[in-house]
């Protein structure tokens, strides 16, 4: 009996025991199934951060790349807008003598597309003086400011540029190239010189006029005793000394009062002048020589209204188109005279320009043309180019010499317009 309940204790206690085992084992595999759970679970969660953060990244830097881009393109135009802006000339050359900008200013001041490149000897062959200050730039990486430099041109008269040069270096301090800025100093440079000009017609003026009054009262009286000689009660071998004595009497006369005229400071009666109709009562005043000559004269462009003394500058005017006359006959050409009108708004400036079919003008005298008693014409008398001169000056505007594009002298006057304030002021 006691057997019999021992074996089913221990009969029960085996299954008992193998439950729990069962039971053990199921909760140990439950634990594990759960621990891969949560450890599979949370490395998703760290690439899903890892994949988040890097989104994150990228996009900050496209955006910070598209800010840069903007920024890149806005200082770009900026630059673009200066250089355009600027009313002096930018000419950039690199170390082997490449231009790389040349601004709009630039290129119309030197006469050149805006978009010049190449070698900058080559692109600037017209301008010699301003290539040799780039040169030396480039040579000594030692910077030029305000240098003046003159410029010939073959058709026109010299062009003076205010320059000053720059080296341009890098991060290192390697020198790179040339920045070169320059400004046309024409006009001013010409108003100097009309100031100069001024003060010496001034002082010639006051200083040879009382001389020239003596010489006209001595010749005068010359004059006189060798009209009252008749030539008819002269023997014939003297006839023609007294002949002689009248001619040059009368030709010294004449230069006399030329330069009387030309030294007496002139007074002027100024109004408003139409530059068209004075030119063209000039041409009639001439209209004996210009028959004679078998001469023609155009008028062409556009003329404007000037403050001035209308007397005088007709007679400026005679003159230019008497000068072409003689030019034409000594060049033996039936003469073609051309007078050209323009107005400058901007600068409030009307231009009047005399061109012809002579000779032209030498470039080696071209500087001298104006000077008083200074002539190439073989009965010349030297002061009807200095007269024009003195008037145009006397009117605050100024005249210069060149070559016409036919190959004969052209010579450009330029006087302020007539405006409403002009018309108040002395």
């Amino acid at each position: 009996m006691t057997s019999r309940f021992a074996y089913t204790l221990l009969g029960l206690t085996a299954i008992v025991a193998a439950l729990a085992g069962v039971l053990a084992f199921a909760v140990v595999r439950f634990i594990g199934a759960a621990r891969d759970l949560r450890r599979e679970t949370h490395g998703d969660d760290g690439r899903a951060l890892m994949m988040e953060a890097v989104e994150e990244a990228v996009s900050k830097l496209r955006t910070q790349e598209r800010a840069m881009t903007a920024r890149a393109e806005a200082s770009e135009r900026l630059s673009d807008q200066i250089m355009a802006s600027l009313i002096s000339g930018l000419l950039v050359v690199a170390l082997d003598g490449t231009i790389r900008v040349l601004n709009p200013a630039g290129a119309r001041l030197l006469d050149l597309p805006e978009a010049a490149g190449g070698w900058h000897r080559s692109v600037l062959a017209a301008a010699p003086p301003l290539v040799d200050v780039i040169d030396r730039c480039l040579a000594t990486g030692e910077p030029s400011a305000r240098e003046t430099v003159r410029v010939e041109h073959a058709t026109r008269g010299p062009q003076y540029f205010g320059v000053s040069v720059s080296p341009l270096r890098d991060g290192q301090g390697t020198l790179r190239g040339a920045i070169c800025l320059f400004t046309d100093l024409t006009v001013v440079v010409s108003l100097e010189e009309q100031l100069r000009l001024k003060d010496s017609l001034s002082r010639l003026g006051e200083l040879t006029a009382g001389l020239a009054h003596e010489f006209r009262n001595g010749l005068a009286t010359i004059h006189g005793y060798g009209r009252l000689i008749d030539p008819a009660n002269v023997p014939d071998a003297y006839r023609p000394y007294v002949e002689g004595i009248r001619g040059e009497t009368s030709s010294l006369g004449q230069i006399v009062t030329n330069f009387l005229a030309f030294a007496r400071p002139a007074a002027l009666a100024l109004g408003p002048v139409d530059v068209r109709s004075i030119a063209e009562r000039a041409a009639e005043d001439l209209r004996d020589e210009l028959s004679a000559r078998r001469a023609r004269v155009e008028f062409a462009g556009r003329f404007g209204t000037v403050k001035g003394d209308e007397t005088l500058l007709r007679q400026a005017v005679s003159n230019l188109l008497r000068n072409a006359l003689e030019a034409c006959d000594q060049a033996g050409v039936a003469p073609v005279i051309r007078v050209e009108g323009d107005v400058d708004q901007a600068r409030g400036v009307a231009r009047l320009a005399v061109l012809d079919n002579g000779l032209g003008i030498v470039a080696a005298v071209r500087d001298r043309i104006f000077t008083p008693f200074f002539t190439t014409k073989p009965q010349g008398t030297g002061l009807g180019l200095a007269l024009v001169q003195k008037i145009i000056v006397s009117h605050d505007g100024r005249i210069t010499a060149a070559t016409a594009p036919g190959g004969g002298a052209c010579f450009q006057v330029e006087l302020p317009l007539f405006t409403a304030s002009a018309a108040s002021q002395p």
